[in-house]
């Protein structure tokens, strides 16, 4: 399934963890629900709540086809490296 979503262009869904996996992998997502427990995916602009109006989630996914643009609260995944980067910085400096 994780597969599915990575190369999608954009994902439907009415499971909320299907809506998280689509917001941490950067998958535009419509959720075909009123309310979403992951709000933090609503406010990046990743995820759209849709209901279940045909029209309305055609329009939405016509939207999201010119393209959601959104960034992550959980940052670019890219910490660890940062974190390194600053122990050999301090180790550096430190090992007199």
């Amino acid at each position: 399934m994780l597969k599915l979503e990575k190369n999608a262009q954009i994902t439907f869904t009415d499971s909320g963890g299907v809506q998280k996996e689509a917001f941490i992998l950067n998958i535009p997502c419509l959720t075909l629900r009123e309310e979403t427990e992951w709000v933090e995916t609503i406010q990046s602009g990743w995820n759209v709540l849709v209901g279940s109006d045909p029209n309305n989630i055609f329009l939405k996914a016509k939207e999201v086809k010119e393209g959601i643009k959104g960034c992550s609260p959980y940052g670019d995944g890219k910490a660890s490296e940062r974190i390194i980067n600053i122990i050999k910085i301090w180790y550096e400096i430190n090992k007199k």
